[in-house]
């Protein structure tokens, strides 16, 4: 099969990794518009289920992706000078651009043919291959061509939000939660490397506009950023892209597509989908994504019916990740409703923000509720465990002579 991945994502990048294990006679080639070694973003997160899910499929770059890894098992909160810590799942931190390195490197020592530099546009037509995957982004050229077909839809979040770099290295995942006379900001930061950490910073539009952060070069932004965060960066700097040039603050994009294939062309990845960054799932959709459509080709000559396997799991798949991205985005787009509550309580109740019945329930009521739903569970595993033991401690009384 001739294959052409039109992006050199994660998902693009770990498809064709895929595709030549299971055949390297297959014609494998990636088409990415950037220069190699250049990205955009710091870190991204993933958790210890993907890496299990790698192995199986590639064990190679699964083991170069978790030793290049940072991890980390604490969430700690920083609400009002009173810092919460709650322990959690392990979690991961990799950079973006050593995670597309590693996956390009081993693309390549497979026979696959990368080609940085060499963006397909519009204008110049579909690649000329059996099977085109469309892993452009959210973006995508290719689909644009045939929104009506796919169905597109976007919708638009409501906070503002920056991507940012910094040198402070988080041992945990962190929270810092900043009021000021505009409102509250935010951040969530976690390491990705032993010198780096991501920091993202998020606030309301009322906010963004009452600190001046929609006026200014990134520098500015900067600047003021560091000071509203300088407790828990510890006067470490913030990282951005262009000092000079305005700061990339964004709204977040939610797409979704009513079908992922259109003759022999099949999105992947943000082409396909996006979820909130606050659940920290879009580098293991994607990869999930690529090992699904491997899956489904897999000693496939009709790409119909493997193209339709395919979208079904996936959206199957995606449907209760989807719900809890959109529940944990509006969780921050009504911040006020939980930060009054006592800082531990917040914090709970920040690992709940998936939860459909949260926004409907008095959040004090809720997280009492939680607390017994979780103590009475406890009690349900101590009964289980407890049970068997009972049992045969009473077996073996049965059984002993009594004089």
């Amino acid at each position: 099969m001739k294959v052409a991945c039109v992006g050199g994502g994660p998902a693009g990048l770990y498809f064709s990794i895929l595709m030549k294990r299971q055949d390297p006679s297959h014609d494998i080639t990636v088409y990415e518009r950037n220069p190699a070694g250049s990205t955009y973003g710091w870190g991204v997160t993933y958790w210890g289920g993907l890496i299990e899910k790698l192995r199986r499929n590639d064990p190679e770059s699964a083991r170069a992706i978790s030793e290049n890894s940072v991890r980390w098992s604490d969430g700690t909160a920083h609400v009002r000078g009173l810092t919460t810590v709650h322990r959690g799942d392990e979690g991961f931190g990799i950079g973006r651009r050593t995670l597309l390195d590693l996956l390009a490197d081993r693309a390549q020592s497979l026979g696959v043919r990368v080609e940085f530099e060499h963006p397909i546009d519009s204008a110049d037509g579909t690649p000329e291959a059996d099977l085109v995957v469309a892993c452009d982004g959210v973006g995508s050229g290719l689909r644009e061509r045939h929104a009506d077909h796919f169905g597109t839809e976007s919708s638009a979040g409501r906070n503002m939000y920056i991507w940012l770099g910094t040198t402070k290295v988080f041992d945990s995942f962190t929270f810092a939660f900043v009021e000021t006379e505009h409102g509250w900001i935010w951040c969530y930061g976690y390491g990705f490397s032993a010198q780096h950490s991501t920091c993202i910073v998020e606030c309301s539009p009322a906010t963004w506009q009452g600190l001046g952060l929609d006026r200014g070069n990134e520098a500015d932004s900067l600047a003021l950023l560091e000071k509203l965060f300088a407790g828990p960066l510890d006067g470490h700097r913030l990282i951005g892209r262009d000092p000079v040039g305005p700061a990339q603050w964004l709204t977040f994009r939610t797409l979704t597509n009513r079908t992922w294939y259109r003759g022999n062309l099949v999105l992947l990845g943000d082409a396909a989908h996006t979820t909130h960054y606050s659940i920290g799932a879009g580098s293991t959709l994607a990869l999930e994504d690529s090992v699904a459509l491997a899956d489904a080709l897999r000693g496939r000559t009709d790409l119909r019916p493997a193209l339709a396997r395919y979208e079904r799991e996936r959206m199957a798949a995606l449907l209760p990740v989807q719900s809890a991205a959109r529940y944990s985005a509006q969780w921050y787009e009504n911040l006020p409703r939980y930060i009054n509550l006592a800082p531990a309580h917040m914090f709970a109740l920040l690992g709940q923000r998936h939860s459909p019945l949260l926004p409907h329930i008095p959040p004090q009521l809720y997280y009492r509720i939680d607390r017994a739903a979780e103590q009475l569970e406890t009690l349900r595993k101590f009964k289980r465990w407890l049970g068997p033991r009972v049992a045969k401690s009473l077996h073996t009384r049965s059984r002993t002579p009594r004089g």
